[in-house]
């Protein structure tokens, strides 16, 4: 365990060392630190007033019911009761017939 201890306590001071030389160059270089670019600063954050937003959320709600207006006069269409049974005993009929072929090739 001492050894352990030992490498350890001699690992941490070559990162110290590795860690200054790394400040050192990155500084010569011009980053802040090594491997990245420099950041650039953004500029103020925008600010908007009531008014604008309320002009905004107007917008965007005249957006919304156009789009709803559109989908409300798309007719919603219906299958007939009838119209379903027919289909749905055309696939039975069409399954009874997969199954059919399966036990003849078995």
């Amino acid at each position: 365990m001492a050894n352990f201890a030992d490498v350890l306590r001699k690992l941490e001071q070559e990162r110290g060392r590795l860690d200054q030389a790394i400040r050192v160059i990155s500084d010569l270089v011009g980053r802040n630190h090594a491997g990245a670019t420099p950041t650039r600063t953004k500029g103020p954050k925008r600010t908007v007033s009531a008014a604008a937003r309320r002009k905004m959320a107007a917008a965007q709600r005249a957006r919304w019911a156009k789009t709803k207006q559109g989908e409300a006069s798309t007719p919603v269409r219906t299958m007939s009761r009838a119209a379903r049974k027919k289909i749905a005993a055309a696939q039975r009929a069409r399954w009874a017939n997969v199954r059919a072929q399966q036990k003849k090739a078995a």
